[in-house]
């Protein structure tokens, strides 16, 4: 049924309790994995900080990036320590549920896997994360929210 899995991870353990989950669907279906991190980028305005940066700071995106990437590898070590085949990692920048839509047209993607997190910040998120709630409302793919 699905043959192409997203999973978004951040490395909070709601995103791993959704990639637990795309696992167990992976070997019900023999799916392919694709774990996803987006990092927020930043401006010109924002990267150029109004200080002096000392020799060797990164600009906020190359660290969020490397970072970013750190998140993916760690996910995907977890996801083949617990038996996970054909797992790909990916990382992107922008605002999170945006990419996560996008990429997941662009590839073909037959579901995406997202975990939510209990938060009032804003009236859309009342009961489910704001990220997990935008992915739900525009994916044209079923949405798992774990």
């Amino acid at each position: 049924m699905f043959k192409k899995i997203l999973v978004a991870v951040d490395g909070s353990k709601s995103s791993f309790k959704a990639m637990d989950k795309a696992i167990e669907l992976q070997k019900l279906m023999e799916a392919e994995i694709y774990l996803i991190c987006v990092y927020k980028h930043h401006s010109l305005f924002e990267a150029s900080m109004s200080i002096e940066r000392p020799e060797g700071m990164d600009i906020p995106d190359k660290a969020l990036s490397e970072y970013a990437k750190d998140v993916v590898n760690h996910a995907k070590g977890v996801a083949e320590e617990k038996g996970a085949v054909k797992v790909r990692g990916f990382v992107k920048a922008g605002r999170p549920s945006s990419v996560l839509v996008k990429f997941a047209e662009e590839k073909g993607v037959d579901l995406i896997v997202v975990g939510t997190r209990g938060t009032h910040s804003d009236k859309d998120g009342m009961l489910l994360g704001s990220v997990s709630h935008r992915v739900a409302s525009k994916a044209k793919c079923p949405v798992l929210i774990v």
